[in-house]
């Protein structure tokens, strides 16, 4: 997915004591330019400085797509569950197909505050794919929230406080043989219906990124790509969990984004499984 950015992009971290990178705390979001589809300037949204400073684009037109995998609720523990997918042009939205969603009819299912899948679990220290590619995890953290200012936008921001709850937002960087930059984010909602919602709208919503990229840590030998890179995003829904995956050229070329999505694609079904299994196991 690309996009077009009319703001001058994230602010750098300032010289105050408390605009650190620690260990693990490194998030910020990536604006794309590349893109065909123009869209309106970006409002004005805070900014903070703890970990990065972010801005979101507001239009372009790239590739997406959603994989859905529900795992059956009380009221249709009968029904299978499919992890059927779908795929989006580079001018058009996806349109994926719910298989085994949660009934709307009745009164509504009751809440979860399980805790979120280990973070560990989630994301171990490799990933490997079914076609020999190989991912090694750069770093891992919880955030504070699940709508921080620094690493969701405001639409996505505000259809998980207009939702039943959720749980928290994990995060995760990971790296490729060629060092190309993979982005990973699980929100674990207390309803699985909320899930359904938010992967639905922001795979239809395929002009905007609501979800941060991360920074690489000092140390970890990997750029901080600027923020007119090439980027392109996908999502999974498991269960009560959303999966949010970015990925990016290591050079941060505009260009090849199909390649690009075949690339990302194992990396976020490897912890795609990893949050179902957790998911299903909590049935």
């Amino acid at each position: 997915m690309s996009r077009r950015n009319s703001d001058q992009g994230p602010e750098r971290p300032s010289d105050d004591p408390f605009d650190v990178v620690l260990d693990e705390d490194f998030v910020r979001a990536a604006t794309v330019k590349e893109g065909p589809v123009p869209g309106p300037p970006v409002p004005d949204r805070p900014k903070r400085a703890w970990p990065r400073n972010v801005a979101f684009a507001a239009a372009a037109a790239a590739f997406t797509f959603a994989a859905f995998t529900f795992l059956g609720q009380p009221a249709d523990e009968d029904t299978p569950a499919a992890p059927p997918t779908a795929s989006a042009s580079p001018t058009a939205p996806a349109s994926p197909t719910v298989s085994g969603s949660p009934s709307t009819g009745g009164s509504a299912a009751p809440l979860s505050d399980r805790p979120m899948v280990p973070l560990t679990e989630a994301f171990p220290a490799q990933v490997k794919g079914a076609g020999g590619a190989v991912f090694t995890k750069v770093g891992a953290v919880v955030l504070k929230s699940c709508t921080e200012p620094d690493s969701v936008g405001p639409l996505l921001a505000t259809m998980i406080e207009e939702s039943r709850g959720c749980v928290g937002e994990q995060v995760a960087l990971y790296k490729d043989a060629q060092n190309n930059q993979f982005n990973l984010a699980v929100f674990t909602m207390k309803d699985p219906a909320d899930t359904v919602k938010l992967v639905t709208r922001l795979t239809m919503a395929f002009d905007s990124y609501q979800v941060g990229a991360q920074a690489p840590p000092p140390g970890s030998g990997l750029p901080t790509l600027p923020p007119d890179s090439g980027m392109v995003q996908s999502f999974t829904g498991q269960g009560r969990a959303m999966v949010v995956g970015l990925g990016q050229w290591s050079d941060g070329r505009v260009a090849e984004y199909q390649k690009l999505v075949d690339r990302l694609e194992p990396l976020l079904k490897g912890v795609s499984e990893k949050v179902a299994a957790y998911e299903e196991a909590g049935r």
